[in-house]
């Protein structure tokens, strides 16, 4: 019985190893690995280019909770090469952007809009939005801030 019980145990223990040293990978390319520009010896390899926006936060001041809030965050390539933006996306499920998926001409200018849905919101709003570019450094925030105030009933 010690011997059945000892070979019963030493089996789940090889099972779980096996299973265990088999876990797959994540294999998702993110955009920090899309736009690193430095190869391993510091020098730049790849074509990034530069953004500037004309604000990096948004002061909404005070609206009724259910009202959605948009804006236009207003930004300028003031690089050499073609601005890309990989991806845009908000703190939480309530802050939706949109950007322009098409490539940014040197000394051109784009718009990432906004909407923020105060619903269930009510208090203080702080809410950031993340930009993931062709840019040195890749992430660039966003912010948009103000007060919702209840509804009353």
């Amino acid at each position: 019985m010690r011997t059945q019980n000892l070979l019963l145990t030493w089996s789940i223990s090889m099972v779980l190893l096996f299973t265990a040293c088999d876990e797959k990978k994540d294999t998702r390319v993110t955009a920090d690995i899309v736009t690193n520009s430095q190869s391993a010896d510091g020098v730049s390899n790849l074509p990034v280019s530069m953004i500037r926006f004309e604000e990096d936060t948004f002061r909404f001041g005070e609206v009724l909770e259910g009202e959605k809030v948009s804006h236009a965050y207003r930004f300028t390539n003031i690089g050499n090469n073609d601005l890309v933006i990989a991806n845009a996306s908000g703190s939480c499920g309530c802050t939706v952007p949109e950007w322009p998926k098409e490539p940014i001409k040197p000394g051109k200018s784009g718009v990432i809009n906004v909407v923020f849905d105060s619903e269930r919101r009510a208090g203080k709003a702080e809410k950031s939005i993340t930009i993931y570019a062709n840019t040195e450094p890749s992430r660039h925030v966003l912010f948009l801030k103000g007060t919702v105030k209840p509804k009353s009933n």
